[in-house]
């Protein structure tokens, strides 16, 4: 298979690229800088590294570089600096995903694409409809009003919903929804729900990163899986002992 993968110099997008790697894939990578990329990935024949910021890409270009892949991964994020929360591109992981899916749609590929998703437990499945706390609702508004992030990760999630849907002839969707994203140097047991199964804002669980790479690159490489969650938000926790 051949991969894409944009985020992929974020904490969790590496983990991703890496859990690909191991399992001998063809990967592309977007970044706008390759300076601080591992040593082993720029000498890696199986990864392809594009530098560049992917909003500034041409619709031609996109295309061309979405053309022979199977997958696209997406762990864009902003950056925890007051830039990267309240500067722009405001609706980066937004745009990024229309655009993605625009480029695999205007392909007309006879196949369809896997497109997968990090996004976040905090933002609902509103397919489901998925019942929250009021007080949940309350910091869930604020966090609207105050944090352009969350907005952008729900607006992401959305336009998979109800613009790409559940019958595209080109791309079927999964989105990634992980809990408190901690550093773990191995990959650990962990449990995938439909929904959440605990409060997101008063009582989180955690997951590590490398546990969220390892699941979103299953998606991808594994059929089974794949049948199971697409369409779908399912959130990963790491599992209790």
């Amino acid at each position: 298979m051949t991969i894409l993968v944009v985020g992929a110099s974020g904490a969790t997008g590496s983990q991703l690229v890496e859990q690909l790697l191991i399992q001998n894939q063809k990967v592309k990578v977007i970044v706008r800088t390759s300076e601080k990329l591992p040593d082993s990935w720029k000498t890696n024949d199986d990864l392809q590294i594009i530098t560049a910021s992917i909003l500034d890409l041409s619709d031609a270009e996109m295309r061309s570089i979405v053309s022979n892949c199977d997958a696209v991964a997406s762990c864009l994020g902003h950056n925890l600096t007051f830039k990267g929360i309240y500067g722009k591109p405001r609706r980066l992981v937004t745009d990024a995903t229309s655009r993605l899916c625009n480029a695999i749609m205007a392909n007309n590929s006879k196949d369809k694409t896997k497109f997968v998703l990090m996004n976040t437990t905090g933002n609902r499945n509103r397919d489901l409809k998925e019942p929250i706390s009021f007080a949940q609702k309350c910091v869930i508004g604020l966090l609207r009003l105050l944090l352009p992030p969350h907005v952008d990760n729900e607006k992401a999630a959305d336009y998979l919903r109800t613009e790409v849907g559940q019958n595209n002839d080109a791309i079927e969707w999964v989105a990634v929804r992980p809990d408190d994203l901690i550093n773990e140097v191995i990959v650990s047991p962990y449990e995938i729900h439909p929904s959440p199964i605990r409060s997101a804002i008063f009582n989180a669980g955690q997951i590590s990163r490398i546990n969220v790479g390892h699941f979103m690159a299953s998606l991808i490489m594994d059929d089974i899986i794949w049948r199971k969650w697409k369409g779908q938000m399912p959130v990963i926790y790491s599992k209790s002992t």
